[in-house]
Parts: C-alpha cells; structure tokens; sequence
C-alpha cells in the first residue's frame, strides 16, 4: 500500500490536487481519506459558538480515530469513516465504508503537522497557493457550501484561518517531499506525482 498525505492551506486547491490524481489511475486502485471527517462532534453548540470553531487548529481533529482508521487500512481491513457536515458543526449517524486499497491519500491542511500521521506516509505533498487567491476560494466556499455570510468569513478568516495557517500549517512545507505551487493548475507537479504512483502499481 502507497499512503500519499496532501496538505496545504485552506482554498490552497488540495482538492483539485487530489482529484487529478484519482482521476489519472484506475479507480478501482485508490481510497480517499480526508482529514475534514474527522472533525470531533460539535453539534450540541449553540449557532454563536459553533461560529467560534477554531477548524484550522489541531486540537480540533480526532487524531486518534483518524491514525488508528489509516493502521486499519494498512493492515487490509475496511473502516467506517465519520461524515461531517460543516452547516451543522456534527457528525453524521451515517458512516462511509472505505476499503483498503493500493493507494490511500489522506488529504487536509494539518496532516503533515501530526508525526504519528506524517510516519506512515510514503509520499508528502504540499500545496501551496497566494494567500489571496486562497482568500478567494475560501470566500466562494464558504458563503456557498457552508451558509455563512461575507462579514461572517471575513470575520473567521482574520481570527482563526490566517493566524492558524501562519502557526501550524505554513511550517509544515519542511516535511514535504514535494512542493506543488499554484495548486491544481500545477500539471507538470502532478503528472511528476502520477507517474511515481503508476511505477508502484506497476502500471
């Protein structure tokens, strides 16, 4: 099994990043973790303090869920991944099967930050994007996919997403592999990583 870790800012394009890939190998051969599932429950907090959450902050991952799920997987067994859901800040009754596969790519802003984590990585990827352009994409997203108003991101971007990234997520680009700048848009970064992927699955 090839375990790929991406990491990177928050709108730095991971996801693109990650579906390029997926989308460049078989699909029968890749499993997709994101880091974003493993959120703890929060959905017991009143609307005033769930718009407090500090998400870009470790403490505010299951480390310990997420480490023992990815050991699940290494050793060949199917896990069920949390779903949550960032309207409500709760997770999910709901769980996502994932079976193990050759390629497993956890994907999230904070992943290369945890050691255990970052151990049991073959390869790690950061992405990384201008800050505004990042504060762009955050700005679309948020207000469209997690219903918060302009003020409300503004507001959450200055307090918790831009101090965060400069404390716990910036510094982590020493313990990557590789270093994909501009993202998805980054095709000969990606067709580099691709093809390290298809050498290990023989392909």
């Amino acid at each position: 099994m090839l375990i790929i870790g991406i990491a990177g800012g928050s709108g730095s394009g991971k996801t693109t990043v990650v579906n390029k890939i997926v989308d460049a190998i078989p699909e029968e051969t890749v499993a997709v973790v994101p880091q974003d599932a493993y959120y703890y429950d929060n959905g017991h907090l009143t609307q005033e303090e769930k718009l407090k959450i500090n998400f870009d902050h470790p403490n505010s991952i299951e480390w310990e869920l997420l480490i023992e799920q990815i050991d699940r997987l290494r050793s060949g067994h199917s896990i069920q991944m949390p779903m949550y859901n960032y309207v409500t800040c709760a997770r999910a009754k709901e769980t996502i099967t994932i079976e193990p596969k050759t390629v497993v790519i956890v994907e999230g802003i904070l992943i290369l930050g945890n050691e255990e984590l970052r151990k049991r990585m073959d390869i790690k990827l950061f992405v990384s994007t201008d800050n505004d352009d990042r504060l762009i994409r955050i700005m679309r997203r948020d207000i469209v996919e997690r219903g918060r108003s302009y003020n409300d991101v503004l507001k959450h971007y200055e307090t918790f997403v831009k101090p965060m990234h400069q404390q716990f997520i910036e510094p982590t680009k020493l313990f990557a592999d590789v270093i994909i700048p501009q993202g998805g848009e980054n095709q000969v970064a990606i067709d580099m990583v691709v093809s390290r992927i298809k050498m290990n699955l023989h392909i």
